[in-house]
This record gives structure tokens, C-alpha cells and sequence, in this order.
């Protein structure tokens, strides 16, 4: 009733339509959680869960049957995972490997929902809606592969199944029907022992482990029970696992290192002071020589069989004008692109599992040389929430700051060069094309750029250079005679989404051809050489020895296979890129310091991804190796 005596306001805004349902979620939310001072904001950012503050998605106006569901199914899961989890527990049993810690998060998140849901009916509704919205935004329903459908969103689906008996969401049942029969084989019933162990959050951690081993994940598990730092146990749960991490290998380090060296003998003090002596006395003897070489001029010296030069090559083309290094989209319409990629994907319905496997069992190897390390105990950087305990009880202690360490992992480049000739029409190509795809997409994940090259000739037996060769009146031993086609199907700086339709083109009719080995080295050598990147790889792919009918048919028999050869004992012995190579049906160990043969190209997803590991465990295995010199020169110079 409004008057002379109303306390109404017609100047002042009236509150928006949505103001009473949010104030009910977050009633709601603090009620489930357990915390009254719990900080609920409502943003257009991504919803999410920070410490003390829940950021939920801005309702609209006019809200809907099913946004009110979605919002209140975030608010529920928020909720219940402060209710339900301990984060001390949480990140004493965290795995190492980034596959592995996937799946954990994942697995208890479910398990968090799970409780709410056994014991509220509309909380299982809620998270449903949430759910299922949640899949149709990450276009769940249109994946058409495994290597679209992440495998923790299948198994955390799953658990989610066995502990509350609600199917997955309709968005997400297509995503868990591709993983479901090979994760019911392996581990189904790991599955099953998690639903005793729903409401111990420290036996479902242990039960989770035990599930991990199953799905061929075991050595990224690791148990920090014993390991932990007392004063790490107060910590919040804001820390991550790879910062106790830190802090226990430095501090394991310092330990051990030390009364190792405290406890060298004298003889071996001895022998030390000697052996310094006699480095010395190498030093005087090479100034000797090499004052010597001076005053002998180094023009008058000859070179001898040992010499670092580089031994040269007879190898000649009789023309450079008519090759070409051209793109995909050069080659083919955007259309013809994507028809020939679908091709491609059909073919190898079957393989893509198999090859993604491998290609994720070489990203967790990846990504755990990645892993961070912290410096604690320092003057100024972040903030250590875990040593905060210390200005309660100590009040004159100063406060205790941490800084992230550079990481070890060396920037890297991979090159995968693929032989487009004619003989590996077929399966070889095919399955070489999807290899080179998800590869590509593994390493990109793991920050290291991947560039995909191919080589082949504009035609069979000759070209216009042959046509100019005979223009010229057929001179003796002119050299390569055939035109080349080198082809970049993704540079190195090209994502992987944009250069994925690109691999199509090896599907297409007639572009398979004949190959000049040692040329396409020598090009996508000196692309390598040209990147920024510290460490980088080259590898090809290949069916057989180098073969132009026409260059062979007017030079010598082996002329081709021996420019190879030099081209590789350049890269192998006078270059910083590391050269690697597989051949398929062929036997290419011959050619290459490092190499495999493979007889099917089934086997070549396992030999490029068991390759690439062994280089990337060669580099691992050197920079602990170098980290353990380190320490021990630490440690004597502290003794």
C-alpha cells in the first residue's frame, strides 16, 4: 500500500528477477558444504572452485527448467566436494603421471558426487542435468573415435555408474560406450570394490591405485605416505603434488649426498690431488703443441685422414627449376581435403585405438620429465600456505616464500618425414599417415612442436628436366634428372587442428610417385637446423632404398643409395640433429646409426612411439645423471 507515510522508493532499482533463486543456491550451497562463510559468486568466468570461493555461471533473466537444474548441479558438486574431501589425503595418494592424475581427479569427483547423491534424491537429478549439459558443450555426441573420447571422462562415468546406478548422461553415452568393454576387461572388477569404499576417501585413493595398475598405468602411480614432509601435512590443499615432490628430492639429495663425501678416505684424497695434477700438466702440454702449430703456419699444414672435414659427395642435378616444396592446400581444393581425410579415417576404424594407446603411454612418459620442482625456505616469491603454521607458533619466525624451478625438459622439435613413393601405396601409407596424425597431437600436447613432411617426384621416370637433358643433347653423367615434390603437410608452428585434413592427401590417386632419399634429408635437415628449439629430432619413414628409373638409367647403379649414404654420415657425425628412421618391409639399419625394420605396417605405431621414447628416456637418463654430479660437487664444496 503506498501514501504519505510509504517507505517505498519509485527512484530505486528493483532487485533482478533472479536475485531469490541465486540466494536459494547458495543457501543451499553452504548448507551441503558445511561452511557458513563459504564466498558464492555468480560471473560470466568458467565456473570453478577455488579454495573458500565457489564462481557459479551468471543465470540469465529469464531462467529456464533446465539452467536452473545445471546451475544448481555445479552448486551440489562444489558443495560436496568441500563436504566429502580431504585434501591432505587427496594429494598424499596422487599419482605422478598426467594420464594417471586424470583419472584420480576424475574418480574422486565422482565419488564426492556420489555420496551427495546416495543420500538426496534431487542432488542425483541436479548433477545429471549438469552432466549431461556439460558433454553436449564438449561435442561428446558427435566423437566418432577413442582419440576424441578422454579417457578419464569415460572411466569417471563409469565409477559414477557403479556407485550410484544412474547411467551416464545421454550427451556422454556414445563417449563411455568406446571405452566401456576394454575397460570392463581390464578392471572391471576394481570397478566393483570401489563401491564398498565410497564413503573412506583413503581407501577409495588406495582402490584407485589398484585400478590404474589395471588399466596398464601402474609406474605413474606413487604413494607419498611415507615420504611426506611434516611440516608439508599442515598444508591447505592449495599445493600441488609436484611441490612436496620438490621439497623431498632436495632435501633427499642434501641428505645423502653429503656424509658420502664427508666419509672419502685419504687415498682417495690422494688420488683426486693427483689426478688434478696431471689434468694440468695436459693443459701446459696442448698450449706447448698448439704454440707449435702456430709457429709452424697453419697454411703449410696438410690434412690428414682424420681431419673434420667433410668428404665430398659426386652427387649433381642436372636441374633445380622445376622442383617444387609445396603445401597440402596447394596440391588439393579444401573440399577434395576433407573427402580424402574421411577416407583416411574410415580406413583405420580399428588401428586409432591401438595407436592412441601408444601415443598416450608416450605422453605420460613425456610429461613426467616435465614435472616442477619448488625452491621453499626463500626470502621473497609465493607465498608457502604450508609453513604459515610457524607465525602462530613461532610469531618472530619471518614468513617462508617458494619459487618454481625451470623445468628440464629442453625444448624439443620433432620432424616426421614419410616416403611418398609409389611402393607404399596402400596400407603402409595409410597407416603411416594416421601415425604421423596422432603423434602429432600426442607431442603437441606435451609442448613439443611436430612438423610432417613428405617427399616424392612431380613424375615417373623423368620429368622436364629429362625433357631439358634431352633438349641439351643427352650430356654424360648429368645427374638426378627427375623432378622433386616436397611436400609440408603441417609446419612445426601449425596447430594440429588446422594441419589435420592436410595428412588426407597421401590418400589421393596419383601423387605417390618415385623417391630421392638423400634430397628429402638434406631439406627437412635444414628446416630442423633453422627452428629455435634446442633439441631436435628427425625422423623418416620409409619403404625402400631411393629409386628414379630415370636417374638411374644414365648414372651409376648405386648412384642414388650413395648420396643417401653421405647425407646421412653428415647428419649423424657433423650435425646437433638427431637422426632416426623406420623402415617398413625394408632393412634400413644399413643406412642408419639409429634404426628399426618393422615387416608389417601394423608395427609401426609401436616403433615410432618406442623410438621417440627411447630418445626422450636417453635425455632423462643425462639430465639425472648431470643433476647427481651436480649435487655431489654441492655437497664437497660444503664439506
Amino acid at each position: 500500500m503506498s501514501g504519505p507515510g510509504s517507505n517505498s522508493n519509485p527512484g530505486a532499482k528493483s532487485a533482478p528477477p533472479n536475485e531469490p533463486f541465486k540466494q536459494s543456491v547458495t543457501g543451499t550451497i553452504r548448507a551441503i558444504a558445511g561452511e557458513p562463510e563459504l564466498e558464492v559468486i555468480f560471473s560470466g568466468d568458467r565456473p570453478g572452485l577455488s579454495g573458500a570461493t565457489a564462481r557459479l555461471p551468471e543465470p540469465s533473466r529469464k531462467l529456464t527448467k533446465a539452467e536452473i537444474a545445471v546451475t544448481r548441479g555445479l552448486g551440489d558438486s562444489m558443495a560436496l566436494k568441500l563436504a566429502c574431501h580431504d585434501p591432505k589425503i587427496h594429494a598424499r595418494k596422487a599419482p605422478n603421471g598426467a594420464d594417471a592424475r586424470a583419472i584420480y581427479e576424475a574418480v574422486e569427483q565422482a565419488r564426492c558426487d556420489a555420496v551427495g547423491s546416495l543420500r538426496m534424491e534431487g542432488v542425483l537429478s541436479n548433477i545429471n542435468a549438469m552432466l549431461d549439459d556439460r558433454y553436449k558443450k564438449a561435442n561428446a555426441p558427435e566423437i566418432v573415435s577413442r582419440e576424441e573420447a578422454p579417457l578419464h571422462d569415460a572411466v569417471a562415468l563409469m565409477v559414477r555408474e557403479r556407485l550410484t546406478g544412474a547411467p551416464p548422461p545421454p550427451s556422454a553415452t556414445k563417449l563411455v560406450d568406446m571405452w566401456r568393454g576394454w575397460i570392463e576387461d581390464k578392471a572391471g572388477l576394481d570397478l566393483d570394490r570401489l563401491v564398498s569404499r565410497v564413503e573412506d576417501q583413503d581407501a577409495f585413493a588406495s582402490q584407485i591405485h589398484k585400478l590404474l595398475a589395471a588399466l596398464d598405468m601402474a609406474d605413474d602411480i606413487s604413494d607419498r605416505d611415507h615420504d611426506e614432509d611434516p611440516d608439508q601435512s599442515e598444508d591447505d590443499g592449495n599445493n600441488d603434488e609436484s611441490e612436496t615432490g620438490g621439497e623431498s628430492e632436495e632435501d633427499t639429495g642434501e641428505q645423502e649426498g653429503a656424509p658420502q663425501d664427508m666419509e672419502m678416505s685419504g687415498e682417495e684424497q690422494d688420488a683426486g690431488e693427483q689426478e688434478a695434477a696431471d689434468s694440468e700438466m695436459d693443459d701446459f702440454a696442448e698450449d706447448d703443441m698448439a704454440d707449435a702449430a702456430e709457429d709452424a703456419g697453419e697454411s703449410d699444414r696438410q690434412d690428414h685422414p682424420l681431419s673434420n672435414r667433410p668428404p665430398l659427395s659426386d652427387y649433381k642435378v642436372f636441374s633445380t627449376q622445376f622442383d617444387e616444396i609445396v603445401t597440402a592446400e596447394d596440391l588439393c581444393d579444401i573440399a577434395e581435403l576433407d573427402r580424402l581425410r574421411g577416407f583416411l579415417d574410415k580406413q583405420l576404424t580399428n588401428l586409432q585405438g591401438a595407436v592412441a594407446r601408444l601415443a598416450n603411454r608416450l605422453q605420460r612418459k613425456l610429461m613426467a620429465q616435465q614435472n616442477r620442482s619448488w625452491d621453499f625456505d626463500l626470502e621473497e616469491g609465493i607465498l608457502d600456505t604450508a609453513r604459515l603454521t610457524r607465525a602462530i607458533t613461532d610469531p618472530m619466525s619471518p614468513l617462508a616464500f617458494k619459487q618454481e624451478q625451470d623445468t628440464k625438459f629442453r625444448d624439443t622439435v620433432v620432424t616426421l618425414l614419410i616416403d611418398n613413393s609409389g611402393s607404399m601405396r596402400g596400407r603402409p601409407i595409410t597407416v603411416a599417415a594416421t601415425c604421423a596424425d596422432i603423434l602429432a597431437r600426442t607431442l603437441e600436447r606435451c609442448g613439443v612442436k611436430v612438423e610432417i613432411l613428405g617427399f616424392t617426384t612431380k613424375a615417373w621416370k623423368g620429368g622436364q628436366s629429362r625433357e631439358a637433358w634431352l633438349a641439351e643433347g643427352k650430356p654424360a653423367t648429368p645427374g638426378r634428372l627427375n623432378d622433386l615434390r616436397h611436400i609440408i603437410y603441417k609446419s612445426a608452428d601449425a596447430p594440429w587442428r588446422r594441419a589435420r585434413r592436410n595428412l588426407g592427401l597421401m590418400m589421393r590417386e596419383g601423387l605417390l610417385k618415385e623417391n630421392i632419399d638423400g634430397e628429402a634429408l638434406t631439406w627437412a635437415h635444414e628446416r630442423l637446423l633453422g627452428r629455435p628449439e634446442q633439441r631436435r629430432i628427425l625422423m623418416m619413414i620409409s619403404d625402400g632404398a631411393p629409386v628414379d628409373d630415370c636417374t638411374l638409367s644414365v648414372n651409376p647403379g648405386n648412384y642414388l643409395e650413395r648420396h643417401l649414404r653421405h647425407v646421412i654420415e653428415e647428419i649423424e657425425n657433423r650435425s646437433p640433429v638427431e637422426l632416426i628412421a623406420i623402415g617398413i618391409g625394408h632393412d634400413v639399419t644399413r643406412y642408419y646409426r639409429r634404426a628399426v625394420t618393422i615387416v608389417d605396417a601394423e608395427e609401426l605405431a609401436g616403433a615410432m612411439t618406442d623410438q621417440l621414447a627411447d630418445l626422450f628416456d636417453d635425455e632423462a637418463q643425462q639430465a639425472a645423471l648431470t643433476r647427481g654430479r651436480g649435487r655431489k660437487r654441492s655437497a664437497s664444496g660444503r664439506r
